[in-house]
């Protein structure tokens, strides 16, 4: 067995679109429209569906807005420079919600952004920052 892919509800297909293409990254992998249900589906990701998991963006015609209710958490991505990806997705329209630094009772350097749906997705530094002193310096002060 293996994660295929994980779908969330979007009210804007194209303005999703544009966020995790444009300012994730992602590509767009393939893209259906059902008419005699009112949907389309689309997948987005950094690779090839048959070798790693991807993001389903449902799109319910006609809805424009879903609530996010309090069980669902976040997407993880993993990033080798937290704080250039940081910049970057700001630099392109991306809203970040919680700066970089580290983890609550923990050392991992972590991030939050937001999609134009308000889902979050968390940002994990995958380098260590050994090799970047002067950010550490940073980090350890963003408690």
């Amino acid at each position: 067995m293996r994660l295929l892919h994980t779908m969330i509800r979007v009210g804007n297909l194209e303005r999703s679109l544009q966020f995790y293409c444009e300012v994730l990254g992602m590509r767009l992998l393939r893209k259906k429209d059902y008419p005699t249900g009112e949907f389309t589906l689309a997948f987005v990701g950094y690779g090839d569906e048959s070798e790693t998991a991807v993001i389903e963006l449902t799109h319910n015609w006609g809805t424009h807005r879903y609530d996010l209710g309090n069980g669902y958490g976040h997407i993880a991505l993993g990033v080798e420079d937290i704080y250039g990806t940081c910049e970057a997705i700001k630099a392109r329209g991306g809203k970040v919600v919680r700066e970089p630094g580290p983890m609550k009772h923990g050392s991992t350097v972590i991030a939050f952004v937001e999609d134009p749906d308000g889902y979050k997705i968390e940002l994990i530094q995958t380098q260590s920052l050994a090799a970047e002193p002067e950010k550490v310096a940073v980090a350890g002060s963003a408690a």
